[in-house]
């Protein structure tokens, strides 16, 4: 290696170096641990409770750019708490709002090694659909209880004399397609009946989605989002938005400065509130006219400034026709509070308004879906979700064998002209367009496609991507165990080094992608600053998936196998389709030396 190429291969792990140091520098603190979100839930539900017994309303703060958010709100004391639960969830739900306190998932741990669920809107603004802009029938005003089963609860609540209003909630019990039901589904119905003897003005309300909060230590909240379909398209809406600032702001793209609230216009067929791996789903009955986006913040111990303190809340709002004497109106919705499993959330049977979107798998969605539903498969039998990962892997690798063949003889082809097309380039110097034409004629007569080479390797890229993607939001995955892996969506830290984690699975990726490359021919038509590149792409890897989720690793490191073992034996098969490569010769008819660079 020349002294060029040597500095181009230092600079390049420098940068390596550098950009994982920057990017530990700029990226947020990870959250508070488990135990502190605690200890702030009871901390917060004291503030939140006066003297009187009335629970607080969130309020919106102001005075500064960073103060602009909704604050989380303690939920009242003497509040009268009424359960409904199946195999798979258990609401609690509260008579002031006549609404959804929260919802534990069951089969979810709340950590690691802790047999407590995960409880969704554990930390919120409001109560889930909760009415928010209804003044005396809000998440401060008590309802009654008018009845109560074991699926069913009823509240009911009179606003001055003029208006009754009543909450019927429904669980089921289990997936019934006929029915359009789901175990982790309420049904939900509100009526408002006008009790006077006068038409009552048009009403504007709006039902509380719930607020997401990071899961876990190591979610930088990049997940928390409002998401949202119409007729026309579908949109997510991280928190980021409301933040204001950052880097494109700096272009004058986004808010410059952190907003209250983001609205967004309907008619809008759902409405969602996620964290990387749960979600709540609003879908009514008639559309909703907008989303309502909030920044809310839930740890009120951090300051302002920290990114940490913050989750995201979100309301549907409806506009309801003017009521005439005596007459009542409906408002009516199933509303989804569990996983983001796709399978589940696929099923059209159940959920018809492509509510799986709320997954997120973004531009190579297509190569997510594909994936999840084949993992899911290969896990029906194989029981470990690391083994279907592997599996999963095979399974394509033995899908592209046509078109890996077909590149690796192209390769090996390409090789093997070097000499020629040295000639080529030497005869033709001065004419760059018979140069071209002699190299092409050269391909088509030893039936080399210098394209078909990198196709393998331009199609493992969207199901790299769409496995990255799907990572981020697969509920199947979360503390899932492979070997010394105890979750394998996060990091396969086995030990520390000081401060430095021990990710086992990156490293093995690193050395798998050195070994394959020395395996694989290199493309004549690279040149010298192109090949060191090359040879150092497996530690700029190794370090890009370092601190990523171990599956991820899992997945790469066990295609880099099978396409070693693939390699190996390709590069023992006979070519029976090459032509014979004849002696190049200049334009003198001497035999033209190999004037391929001596590597130094």
């Amino acid at each position: 290696m020349d002294k060029k190429n040597l500095i181009l291969g230092i600079a390049l792990i420098c940068g390596a170096f550098a950009s994982l140091y920057v990017g530990q520098k700029i990226a947020p603190q990870p959250p508070a641990p488990p135990a502190a979100v605690r200890e702030a839930v009871a901390q917060q539900t004291a503030q939140g409770t006066t003297n009187s017994g009335a629970a607080q309303a969130p309020t919106i703060t102001s005075g500064g750019p960073q103060a602009s958010f909704a604050s989380a709100s303690g939920d009242n004391k003497s509040a009268r708490l009424t359960t409904l639960e199946n195999d798979f969830i258990k609401v609690r739900f509260t008579d002031f709002g006549g609404a959804v306190l929260d919802v534990a998932l069951k089969h979810y741990p709340a950590a690691q090694d802790r047999p407590d669920p995960f409880v969704f809107n554990e930390l919120h603004a409001d109560p889930m659909l909760a009415l928010t802009e209804f003044p005396g029938l809000d998440r401060g005003t008590r309802y009654d209880v008018v009845s109560s089963t074991t699926t069913e609860i009823v509240f009911r609540a009179i606003l001055d004399g003029r208006l009754e209003v009543t909450r019927r909630y429904v669980l089921a019990l289990s997936v019934d397609p006929k029915a359009g039901t789901d175990p982790y589904q309420l049904r939900h119905e509100t009526t408002f009946r006008n009790l006077t003897d006068k038409t009552a003005v048009p009403l504007r309300v709006a039902l509380a989605l719930g607020t997401a909060a990071p899961v876990n230590a190591l979610d930088y909240g990049i997940q928390l989002k409002t998401g949202y379909r119409t007729t026309e398209t579908d949109k997510l809406i991280p928190r980021s938005d409301l933040e204001g600032g950052g880097f494109l702001a700096f272009f004058g793209i986004g808010s410059s400065q952190p907003l209250s609230s983001v609205t967004s216009p309907g008619p809008i067929l759902w409405a969602s509130v996620k964290n990387q791996f749960f979600t709540s789903i609003l879908t009514p009955d008639a559309p909703a006219t907008s989303l309502v986006t909030r920044r809310v913040k839930l740890l009120s111990a951090l300051p302002d400034t920290d990114h940490n303190a913050y989750g995201i809340a979100g309301a549907a709002q409806f506009e309801l026709p003017a009521l005439a004497a005596g007459a009542s109106a409906k408002l009516g919705s199933n509303f989804y509070v569990g996983p983001k499993e796709y399978k589940r959330l696929a099923n059209g049977d159940v959920f018809k308004a492509d509510q799986d979107k709320v997954m997120d798998y973004g531009f190579f969605g297509w190569a997510s879906k594909l994936l999840i539903t084949l993992m899911t498969w290969m896990h029906s039998w194989a029981g470990n979700w690391g083994i279907a990962i592997m599996l999963t892997t095979l399974a394509l690798k033995v899908a592209f064998i046509p078109l890996t063949l077909a590149s690796t003889k192209s390769m090996k082809r390409m090789a093997k002209l070097q000499p020629e097309l040295a000639a080529i380039k030497e005869k033709f110097k001065d004419n760059p367009q018979k140069q071209q034409q002699a190299t092409m004629q050269l391909f088509k007569d030893r039936k080399v496609n210098p394209i078909s080479g990198c196709l393998p390797q331009l199609l493992t890229i969207p199901f790299f991507m769409g496995f990255f993607s799907m990572l981020s939001s697969t509920a199947e995955l979360r503390y899932a165990p492979f070997l010394w892996a105890h979750d394998l969506a996060s990091p396969d830290t086995l030990f520390h080094l000081g401060p430095i984690p021990l990710n086992i699975l990156p490293l093995l990726l690193g050395v798998t992608m050195i070994y394959q490359m020395k395996l694989t021919p290199t493309s004549p038509t690279m040149d010298a600053t192109q090949a060191t590149m090359m040879k150092f792409m497996p530690i700029i890897f190794t370090f890009f998936c370092y601190s990523l989720p171990a599956a991820l690793s899992l997945y790469s490191t066990t295609n880099g196998l099978f396409t070693i073992a693939q390699q190996l034996l390709i590069n023992r098969m006979k070519d029976e389709d090459e032509t014979p490569a004849t002696p190049a010769v200049t334009p003198s008819g001497k035999p033209v030396k190999n004037v391929t660079p001596k590597k130094k």
